[in-house]
């Protein structure tokens, strides 16, 4: 199984900037994408028409919104959490394929001000207790998305100055240790462990061009999948928002 995870910064955008071209080359069985910032009556089908669409939209719109597109219909699609809060934001949907589920989440950003770091803080202790609660009838979890936390100095351009940055926060980055050492793991490190590469660039100061990034999107999965694990690479040459892609592939 071949999974992208994508933050496309507006779905309609990257349509426009030759995403299903790209996604036509891939060949992906499933893609996860986050930041659709689109209801569903505005989902561009005849561009993507090799995929079925599942989209889990916020209620404010052009604001938030995950997918998961799919070669194969999924046995079953969950939607939001059961949380009210973070449903109304579009945050969470899960596609399951016989005993495996993936899952597309999109993290709140805290960049706004106190409040929003508030509640991505919230959130995060949230979205651990979920998910920690769903693993016990869904063990073969991959939760694939826009995590907004960097975790370790590895992870980013300049560590130093961006200590005190939302996304890079020691207490964001202490929850990932926690989330990581309860039992998920960082599909990307595991396999490359000295890699230096990012998946999200400022459009600000040519960032960009100079490679001045941050490795926030992730392919996070539970132990039992440890062992299907084939390959883990994040796609950087694809330019269709502001994140690039991570691909994730497993056997069995």
């Amino acid at each position: 199984m071949k999974i992208i995870t994508y933050n496309v910064n507006g779905l309609r955008a990257a349509v426009s900037k030759g995403l299903p071209e790209w996604l036509e080359q891939e060949q992906a069985d499933v893609v996860c994408i986050q930041e659709t910032k689109l209801q569903p009556d505005q989902y561009p089908e005849e561009a993507l028409k090799g995929y079925k669409h599942y989209l889990y939209s916020a209620q404010k719109k052009g604001y938030s919104g995950v997918a998961i597109l799919s070669k194969q219909e999924p046995d079953h699609v969950e939607y939001g959490m059961g949380m009210e809060e973070y449903d109304n934001e579009g945050r969470f949907i899960r596609a399951d394929y016989g005993d495996i589920s993936v899952v597309s989440v999109y993290h709140p950003s805290g960049t706004s001000g106190d409040e929003r770091q508030a509640f991505k803080m919230v959130w995060l202790e949230k979205f651990q207790e979920y998910v920690t609660e769903l693993r016990k009838s869904r063990p073969k979890l991959i939760l694939c998305g826009d995590y907004n936390i960097c975790h370790e100095a590895i992870d980013i351009h300049d560590p130093i100055r961006n200590a005190t940055n939302s996304g890079f926060l020691p207490e964001e980055r202490e929850w990932m240790t926690r989330f990581l050492d309860a039992g998920f793991i960082d599909t990307f490190r595991a396999l490359h462990p000295e890699l230096q590469e990012y998946t999200w660039w400022s459009y600000r100061f040519n960032s960009r061009a100079k490679n001045k990034g941050w490795r926030i999107d992730y392919c996070m999965v539970t132990e039992p999948v440890r062992s299907m694990l084939k390959e883990a690479r994040i796609l950087n040459d694809a330019v269709h928002s502001d994140h690039c892609p991570m691909l994730l592939e497993i056997e069995g």
